[in-house]
Order: C-alpha cells, then structure tokens, then sequence
C-alpha cells in the first residue's frame, strides 16, 4: 500500500456522499492499496480526539463503496491496524447492490465511434485529464443510463459540464444526490439548506470542430459585448430550460432552484462570454470613457438586446423569473481544467510542460481591466494561489444571484464561489477566495523548448 498524496486522495473523496465535507472527523491520512482496488482513510475527531477509518473498495463495475466506517477508536496506530486487512492486494470486488444500474465502462464504445476530443484524452499528454474524467463519471450518484455513450460521441461537452460540477460542489463539502430524473443535482448543506441545480450548455445555433475551429471574431464594442450575440444565445438556453418548468415538479416546489451554465457557443467565447450573461441577466453593462483626463467605466443599461428580435434583456431586473433563483456560471468548462487540477497538485508527465495564461480579477476599485498573468501550472508560484495547493474545481465557478427569487439561494450552498448579487448602489460581487480568474488559456509545449513567459505574451 502505499500513501496518498492530498490532490490524488481528493479526486478519490468526491466520490462521497459529502465529498469532501467530513465535518468534526477530518481525515489525516490516506492509503491506497497496491492493486487500486481499495482506500482507507484515516480520521480523527476534534471534539473527542477519537481515531476512526473509512475503508473503501471498487465495485464490479470500478464505481468506490463504502464496506466499513467506524470513529471510536483510541490512537492512530489502532485505526491504521484495523484498517489494514481491507487493503490487502486481491480481495475480492465489491458486488453491484441489487437495483442498481451496472455503470458501463467509459471507455466501452460497442459500435459507436468517439469524438475528437474524446480521443484527445488517450494522447501522452493528457492522460491526467482520462483519469480525473474517469474518477469523476465513477464519483456520480446516479448518472443517466446514456451518459457514458454521450461522452463518447455527440454531447460530450453536456457531459463534461455535470462531471466539473458535481466536483466543484463535492468539493466544497456539499451532499450531492440524484434522487430524481430531473433537475440533475439535490444539493444539501449541514445547515439543511437545500438547492436543486439543473445543468446546461450554452451550444452554438451551427455545430463546430472543437478542436479544430478558428476561433471566432470577438464582439467589436462593449454594447455587443454586453447586450450583442453572446447575450441572445445565453437568453434563448436559459428561456428553453425555464419552459420546462422544473419549479412545479413536487420534489422542487417551493425550495430553490438554479440553472448552471456552462459556455460553448462559438470558438473561444469563453474568452468574453461571461459579461454577455451578465447584459442579459442584469440588463447591465460598462462603457468605458474619458473623465477629467482619467479613463474611467460608468454603468450603461438596456431593456433589449442588441439587433433585429428585440429580446428582453434583464431577466433579473424584474420579478418575472422568480422561480429562478440563480443562474451559476462557468467559462472554464475544459479538458484542460481536468488535466490542470491533477497536474498542478501531483506534477506533469514527464515531456511536457503546461502553462496558463489570461487575466486575473483585478479587485481594485474603479478597476477596468484583468491582471494579464502567465504561469507554469506545476511551479510553486501558481500552487501558492490556490489554499490546498492546487488548482480547485470551482475556481471559475459564479453564481448570479435573482433579487426577486421567490426562493433565494443561499450563499452557504456554494460557499466557495464568486457570487454576484445585488446591493445598495448596484451590482456588487463577493468571493472567499483571494484568485479569481477572469479567462484563461492552457498551452502543452515540450519541457525542452524554452518555458513561456508572460513578456511573451503581451508582445503578441
């Protein structure tokens, strides 16, 4: 057996009911058997100073099962003794329980032939992102019977999104359940608030090449950006999900209910997504003009969108999305997220190098423009920006707060998040975490070409 480094061991956590919220019983170390087929975990509690373990072993179809958990023991040494027969090499899987649904293999294809950027995953270069993605599909409570065949092919990019987001919520201690075919995700607190979370993608009206694509022009003035194209294709995905009226399904009604958004509509609108959301959600903007020899930003408002359909905007601005109570946003939906957060925490393959670069959220008031910023994801400055020393789930993660929800989101749901919410004199946006980051771009060169420097970058 051999101890968990703290990257790998919480890939492996989020495939608890709580992820990684332990509560007063934290653990304090972790062991994998030499065959992979079993996990023990060492806890301790702060209130009692007891010791306990929680052993784990891998299913038939390689899904993790809790076999054994106990808190009550007196030292360490007696946890790690009572642990060690459950992580003997060759025991025997764990059956699937009677009733549920056997969990294909990710990489079972029948006669269906894979995406892209499905076969992207097998290059040398990437096989961190196949295993996180594979540690993820494993960690879901229920997935839909189609999810792995949908990886594979036609809508991997859908399927992406639930995964990174059943991470990011995991990972910020969260009980993550599928009680129910829709919405995709129960989402309860230990303070038993509770929100229920259904999971989208804002896709393109002209399907495109995600590897291969030229990235499209960006919008060419700040009204576009903020009321143009980009604001109109986040409308239309939100307006078809509110059709569907998950508010009125038992389960749901009454309680609060948020969409999550992930952003794929054109060749890297990531880059500049996230305002267009904000002109549509808030019927909001920022110009940027000159003020006493000062450049400064002032607010600008719009009751539609920019071109011929006339489409509302602000759909926060009033009480007519009640039933929403929060839209939650990311523009970080990648393959090179999943290889970013096992790489920044266990290293790269030996190679390659990997290095992120784009803006980071300048917090200084009256502030116009990110903090440009170029970084080697496995180098010690960039673990330094992230509390657990690497990279987390929901670094990019937003919530968007609806003023007139009938039922308000809590902040306590996603307690590690950006969220954008409305104050006094507008706007205001509030985070527990010092980085946040605006966009971003990932290269994979060779570790022997010359590294990547941020000079580089603003030369271009």
């Amino acid at each position: 057996m051999r101890k968990l480094p703290q990257c790998e061991f919480d890939v492996y956590a989020l495939s608890l009911p709580w992820g990684h919220g332990f509560g007063s019983t934290p653990p304090v170390g972790a062991l994998l058997s030499d065959d992979g087929l079993a996990l023990g975990i060492i806890t301790h509690d702060d209130a009692t100073g007891e010791f306990g373990y929680i052993a784990m072993c891998r299913r038939e179809d390689a899904v993790w099962a809790i076999v054994e958990k106990t808190h009550e023991l007196p030292t360490r040494s007696s946890a790690e003794e009572k642990l060690a027969p459950f992580l003997e090499n060759s025991l025997p899987v764990v059956p699937v329980p009677s009733g549920d649904i056997v969990r294909p293999a990710l990489f079972d294809f029948g006669d269906r032939k894979p995406n892209d950027v499905f076969r992207l995953l097998v290059e040398p270069s990437h096989q961190p992102a196949l295993w996180a993605i594979k540690e993820l599909y494993l960690a879901f409570p229920k997935p839909d019977r189609n999810w792995a065949s949908d990886f594979q092919t036609t809508n991997f990019h859908t399927r992406l999104w639930e995964a990174q987001l059943l991470a990011s919520l995991r990972e910020q201690g969260l009980l993550v359940t599928q009680p129910h075919e829709s919405p995709d995700f129960r989402v309860q607190n230990r303070l038993g608030q509770e929100v229920w979370i259904e999971a989208v993608t804002a896709n393109p009206s002209t399907p495109y090449n995600h590897l291969f694509a030229k990235p499209s022009a960006p919008p060419d003035s700040r009204p576009e950006v903020f009321f143009g194209r980009g604001a109109l294709r986040f409308a239309k995905t939100i307006g078809n999900k509110r059709a569907k009226k998950y508010e009125q399904l038992q389960h749901v009604s009454g309680k609060p209910f948020a969409l999550a958004i992930a952003d794929f509509q054109e060749p890297r609108s990531m880059l500049w997504s996230r305002e267009s959301l904000i002109g549509y959600l808030y019927g909001t903007g920022v110009e940027v003009t000159e003020q006493g020899g000062k450049t400064v930003g002032r607010f600008t408002y719009a009751d539609t969108l920019l071109g011929p359909t006339g489409f509302p905007a602000g759909l926060f601005a009033n009480d007519e999305a009640a039933e929403l109570s929060a839209v939650i946003f990311t523009n970080a939906c990648t393959v090179p997220k999943l290889y970013r957060v096992p790489i920044s925490g266990m290293g790269a393959p030996k190679g390659f190098r990997y290095t992120r670069m784009g803006n980071f959220f300048d917090r200084t008031p009256g502030a116009l423009k990110g903090i440009p910023f170029c970084m080697d994801i496995t180098s010690e400055e960039y673990r330094l920006l992230w509390q657990h020393g690497y990279e987390p789930w929901c670094a990019e993660i937003e919530v968007f707060h609806n003023p007139f929800a009938k039922h308000p989101m809590p902040f306590a749901l996603m307690p590690e998040v950006t969220h954008w919410f409305e104050g006094e004199d507008g706007i205001k946006c509030q985070s527990v975490k010092q980085t946040s980051i605006l966009w971003s771009q990932t290269l994979i060169t060779k570790d022997t070409d010359p590294p990547i420097t941020l000079d580089d970058i603003l030369k271009r």
